[in-house]
């Protein structure tokens, strides 16, 4: 029987519970640097007996063109790498773990973000229906995403070698490992897509070939710092970000055959989409998350099995007991820094404020009470 409050091992990682805080932006890091802000509010939600057994950062961009969103952290400076050394440090004070979410977000941007105000770049000239934030007199902004441009067949090795010196940095800055963001619409899930990649190069067209980019920085970040020390996130059914594909089963049984090579840490699953129903559904049969898992340990994967969506006390327990390792927790973390502690007396929980979610600075952010400041 699996607890939630159990120490669990994930690839390299051994951890102090089941619980993981999801990644969640916050647009809280202007000129994209770490700050003193960012690190009160991860220490707050870093000592495992109160808050989380693992921290997954915010997204955090690997390259300045990776970037999509106003004052979203980057990871791809010195000067950066050094910025986030307060917080791991921060977080391994109070006896916590934290891996950095790997991001680039291809065609999900806005000129107004991108170097020189050049077009953002997806796998084919596709824009997406969908929005970005923009921060305008400090207030957050929603508008559409700009056109992007199809990335030439030669850029594709930097792309690959950006993610690995992210994954490098990242080590660097002190965090205890990374997780590669292949899911919601993303840079690499615009590439595993077919409603997205057009291509006809052997990035395109089968899933084989809709598959490289990702096998090709997974393959080169697991060099890079140890597979043991990496992880990846996937959404197989997710519409965010304009994501669709027919033939969702068949994509997600190769992906995560392929990942089940690699002895990763873990794999973290976004089960239907994020914030809205679990069952969501693409293509013309319900999605099979069990076959998924079973693709991945036929082909020997043994690192730990993520769930994110919706997950309270109950739910979580129930999936504990059915096929998941860990489960990951978003909008209650930015609520309750000591989501641990209530999840096990099963509450109260503190309410999270929507307006305070994007921009701002400690309001809805590092002031939501503890149980301990309640008391």
């Amino acid at each position: 029987m699996k607890n939630l409050f159990e120490p669990c091992q994930a690839g390299a990682l051994q951890l102090a519970s089941r619980i993981v805080m999801a990644p969640l932006t916050r647009n809280r890091a202007p000129n994209a640097m770490p700050n003193a802000l960012m690190a009160e509010y991860y220490a707050q939600r870093a000592n495992p007996a109160t808050g989380a057994g693992l921290i997954i950062t915010e997204a955090t961009a690997i390259s300045h063109q990776g970037q999509g969103y106003a004052d979203v952290p980057g990871i791809w400076s010195t000067e950066q790498v050094n910025a986030w050394q307060a917080i791991t440090q921060g977080v391994h004070a109070k006896g916590g773990k934290i891996v950095m979410q790997l991001w680039h977000v291809g065609r999900i941007s806005h000129t107004s973000l991108q170097p020189g105000g050049q077009a953002p770049v997806a796998p084919s000239a596709i824009t997406a229906k969908s929005k970005t934030v923009l921060i305008v007199d400090g207030v957050p902004s929603f508008v559409p995403t700009s056109e992007p441009r199809a990335l030439r067949l030669d850029e594709l090795p930097g792309i690959v070698d950006d993610y690995r010196k992210a994954a490098r940095n990242a080590i660097a800055a002190g965090f205890d490992g990374v997780e590669v963001h292949a899911a919601n619409g993303y840079l690499i899930d615009q590439f595993l897509r077919a409603d997205s990649n057009h291509r006809t190069d052997a990035y395109g067209g089968n899933i084989e070939n809709r598959a490289r980019l990702l096998k090709e920085v997974m393959s080169a970040v697991c060099e890079e710092i140890g597979a043991g020390r990496c992880g990846i996130r996937i959404s197989p059914v997710t519409p965010a970000n304009d994501a669709s594909d027919a033939a969702p089963q068949a994509l997600f049984e190769h992906v995560t055959q392929f990942l089940g090579t690699l002895a990763l840490a873990y794999v973290h699953v976004i089960e239907g989409s994020t914030g809205a129903a679990r069952d969501y559904q693409q293509g013309d049969h319900a999605f099979d998350y069990k076959a998924m898992k079973a693709a991945y340990q036929k082909a020997g994967g043994k690192g730990a099995w993520m769930l994110n969506n919706g997950y309270e006390r109950d739910l979580a327990d129930q999936a504990l007991q059915a096929d998941a390792d860990l489960i990951a927790f978003g909008k209650s973390f930015i609520a309750n820094p000591d989501l641990g502690a209530r999840l096990k007396q099963n509450g109260p929980y503190n309410t999270p404020d929507r307006a305070t979610f994007y921009g701002g600075k400690e309001a809805g952010y590092t002031d939501y009470p503890t149980l301990a400041k309640a008391h």
